[in-house]
């Protein structure tokens, strides 16, 4: 799994702190700051009010993006809070691909 976390909030001037990396503890999370947002804009961000945050995404395991476009997503759907069983039913979705 993946967490991004980038700038959106005027309070996201910087890197998250260990407080906030704290938050996904799992061990077998990688996480990134993306301070150009980058993710967001591949995904399709194109001003402030497309902003692609709070978000969730999973792929099938084998999944690989490409430089056209980014493939589709089993789930995408967010803010990451009002999800979670989505999230928890995609993931059992991908992993049972295999």
């Amino acid at each position: 799994m993946f967490v991004v976390w980038e700038p959106v909030l005027a309070t996201d001037w910087m890197a998250p702190s260990t407080a906030t990396l704290k938050r996904v503890s799992d061990l077998r999370v990688e996480q990134y700051w993306d301070s150009g947002r980058l993710l967001s804009k591949a995904l399709g961000e194109t001003d402030r009010r497309s902003i692609v945050w709070d978000h969730v995404m999973v792929y099938n395991r084998g999944v690989a993006w490409s430089d056209a476009a980014p493939p589709k997503p089993v789930v995408s759907d967010g803010p990451v809070v009002e999800v979670v069983d989505q999230l928890a039913a995609g993931l059992r979705q991908a992993i049972a691909q295999n």
